[in-house]
């Protein structure tokens, strides 16, 4: 790995840090409600009595009618106030009420609000669209061509116009210029070879350390012969996706045969 590709401490990638925030704000939605919809039940309601003082009521025959749902007691009083309070577990609570002649009607416990519902259903699918899309998106990035450019080379396309490099720019490894320069010749006059029977070079492997100029002799092969030079990283064609990879492969070499004669050069392999 060359040093200009290595990433600072700590830097990450955006696109996981984009989706930890999403993540984290749908988290406090989720508990923010949560939050509300809690002290909202615990809140005491106005007309709120405590039991003792409900049980007092219902002997003093002051009590008309009364709703039950699980623990929550509501009703009216015979001067026309609502109550609620919440009740123990009383067996002997509906006797009492029926020898008052209170009215019961009893209701199923309530359940969570239809917010609490929503969003508890719905996070699940949230997270997983966010997921979705961040990856997605990611990928667009790193193919460059939008969605429908998953399988699509990356290598860059390097001419003369960008600066033409030469053997001459290229110092201390003579054996190996004098090794190339033969693929050299054959990009110049291919035809020359072919003539006199000769095999077309396909391809040479360069060896050693970062810095000893393996780059730069490739591009001087390119420079020297006058043709196109594509470039390309070996850890581009691994992706996550099965295919993608193979894919960028088979696009590259397309868009070499419709430059050739060029020269392709895999770098870090």
């Amino acid at each position: 790995m060359n040093d200009h590709d290595k990433q600072p401490d700590g830097g990450g990638n955006p696109w996981m840090k984009s989706l930890m925030v999403w993540v984290a704000i749908l988290v406090a939605i989720a508990l923010f409600v949560t939050v509300i919809e809690g002290s909202s039940r615990s809140a005491a309601p106005a007309g709120s009595l405590s039991y003792s003082t409900f049980l007092a009521k219902v002997q003093e025959g002051s009590v008309r009618d009364v709703n039950i749902s699980g623990n929550i007691v509501s009703g009216t009083l015979t001067n026309g106030d609502k109550f609620r309070t919440y009740t123990p577990a009383d067996p002997a609570l509906t006797d009492r009420l029926l020898a008052k002649n209170v009215a019961i009607n009893a209701l199923p416990e309530e359940g969570p609000s239809i917010w609490q519902v929503l969003l508890v259903q719905s996070l699940p699918f949230l997270l997983f669209l966010g997921i979705a899309f961040f990856v997605l998106r990611q990928m667009q990035k790193n193919s460059g061509s939008g969605a429908m450019g998953f399988g699509k080379s990356r290598a860059r396309l390097l001419t003369q116009k960008e600066g033409r490099v030469t053997f001459d720019d290229v110092a201390g490894i003579d054996e190996a210029r004098e090794e190339l320069q033969e693929i050299v010749e054959f990009l110049k006059d291919p035809t020359k070879f072919a003539r006199l029977g000769g095999k077309i070079p396909k391809g040479a492997l360069l060896i050693g350390s970062p810095g000893t100029g393996k780059t730069l002799l490739a591009r001087a092969i390119a420079g020297e012969a006058g043709v196109p030079f594509f470039t390309i990283s070996g850890s581009d064609f691994v992706e996550m996706f099965v295919g993608v990879g193979a894919s960028r492969v088979r696009d590259m070499f397309e868009q070499a045969k419709k430059s050739a004669p060029c020269i392709v050069f895999i770098d870090e392999i």
